[in-house]
């Protein structure tokens, strides 16, 4: 894959169920796995760069480019789906010889970690979603124009505002960072054959079943952006209904991107939540 040699968002490489997984591994302790969202050009370091080194000076972090994203495989194969995306995850922790681990999903990382709990309790000890999908709802037009994305400067400009409440964020240059971003080679064209229209059946494969959230045995951590307009605030909601041992954090004059418009508070909430577990473990 063409990739630039320098590029931060070039990590280690490892065969995970298969295929070979580009990931960043940083900071010791307990592990934390960060699974990115579905953005165009999306890669596990533009995602989480500003979590990574504020998480990892207290716990190990893991943060892989999920299959068919950033510089990890892309393979073709006839349709990408949850549990290939579930079983990836966790052929990552095998390969890692991690037994158990904290999840932090994003979006689309969200429903992923939230069927990998589903699936795999025991390698879950506590689980973060933060704008995530995970329960069914209607597409909105934000989602609708984050998958269906065709490549252009103008168009990436779009997407920034509706990702981001915070218009300060939202600047050419990163409009033309993430732009360029989503025309590297390979990148398009396995992004245009994972969501096609129509996407309300994306939105609804991506969900979990009601009965087996209820039963997640876990603590869990939901965060969302109030004016988020990609993932409805409604799907939250339902969420913290249906979690038993859940807690819900909503920050006001906040969009798609909690984890970069309030980063300083999303990483010392993220990490006073998983600190819990880690005093508990400790005391045992």
């Amino acid at each position: 894959m063409n990739a630039e040699p320098n590029s931060p968002e070039i990590g280690l490489s490892i065969q995970a169920n298969g295929y070979a997984t580009n990931y960043h591994d940083q900071g010791e302790g307990f592990p934390v796995m960060l699974i990115h969202g579905s953005g165009p050009g999306v890669t596990a370091w533009a995602n989480w760069r500003l979590a990574i080194p504020a998480l990892a000076k207290s716990r190990r972090v893991i943060a892989p480019d999920m299959l068919g994203f950033g510089y990890s495989a892309r393979p073709e194969l006839p349709d990408y789906h949850r549990q290939l995306w579930v079983d990836h995850a966790i052929g990552l922790l095998d390969a890692l010889a991690i037994e158990q681990a904290d999840l932090v999903g994003n979006s689309f990382g969200g429903a992923l970690a939230l069927a990998l709990a589903i699936q795999h309790p025991q390698r879950v000890r506590r689980l973060v979603l933060m704008g995530s999908v995970g329960v069914s709802f209607p597409l909105t037009a934000g989602l609708d124009a984050v998958w269906g994305y065709q490549p252009s400067f103008d168009n990436m400009r779009r997407l920034m505002d509706v990702f981001a409440h915070d218009r300060a964020l939202v600047t050419d240059e990163l409009a033309e960072l993430r732009y360029q971003a989503s025309i590297r080679p390979g990148f398009q064209e396995s992004f245009t054959a994972m969501f096609p229209a129509p996407r309300q059946r994306w939105v609804d494969g991506l969900a979990s079943d009601p009965a087996d959230i209820r039963r997640l045995p876990h603590e869990t951590l939901i965060i969302h952006g109030r004016e988020d307009q990609v993932i409805p605030l409604q799907a939250s909601l339902d969420l913290a209904n249906l979690i038993q041992r859940a807690q819900l954090h909503v920050f006001g004059e906040c969009g798609h991107w909690t984890q970069i418009e309030h980063a300083s508070r999303f990483n010392k909430l993220v990490d006073n939540f998983l600190n819990e577990a880690d005093v508990a473990s400790g005391a045992q």
